[in-house]
């Protein structure tokens, strides 16, 4: 496994932070990429937000992705698998396994992403490595920096 994990304060109650990062209209404006991994252009759930349910990710680069629901616990955790993944990266890691969790910290909240990647093999797992290092932790930093303006904007706080 290669492990990553990207955390921010928002100063924003727990349930708001927790609305946005399982919002599938708001949450496709926050990942933005970087590099070789692409951003989010559409999510498109398959029934209510359950665990056990899944929804379709699009990217910027004409991927889908498929996310299913690991952990719903509103508004501590939300965890999910990704599969599907496309080369370049689809040769590097078979799926990706993530866990965010919203912790309440008086009037702000910390939130704390993790993300579990199975890398195809030992030959792949320094390229992975190096990869996901580099560049998805860096997309996952953006989007959480991203998150507190989305929540600062008209309606973004439920």
């Amino acid at each position: 496994m290669i492990r990553l994990t990207s955390e921010q304060t928002i100063d924003a109650p727990s349930a708001a932070v927790f609305a946005l990062a399982v919002d599938p209209e708001r949450f496709p404006f926050l990942f933005t990429g970087c590099g070789p991994v692409p951003a989010l252009r559409r999510i498109a759930l398959h029934g209510p937000l359950a665990v056990g349910s899944t929804r379709e990710l699009e990217s910027s680069d004409g991927s889908r992705l498929l996310e299913r629901i690991t952990a719903l616990d509103p508004p501590h955790r939300h965890a999910y698998s990704l599969s599907g993944i496309r080369p370049p990266l689809g040769w590097l890691v078979r799926a990706g396994h993530a866990d965010w969790t919203f912790e309440a910290t008086g009037s702000a909240t910390r939130v704390r992403w993790t993300y579990d990647w199975e890398p195809n093999g030992w030959l792949a797992y320094p390229f992975a490595w190096l990869l996901l290092q580099c560049f998805m932790r860096k997309a996952m930093q953006r989007c959480l920096a991203a998150m507190p303006s989305a929540l600062s904007t008209p309606g973004g706080q439920d």
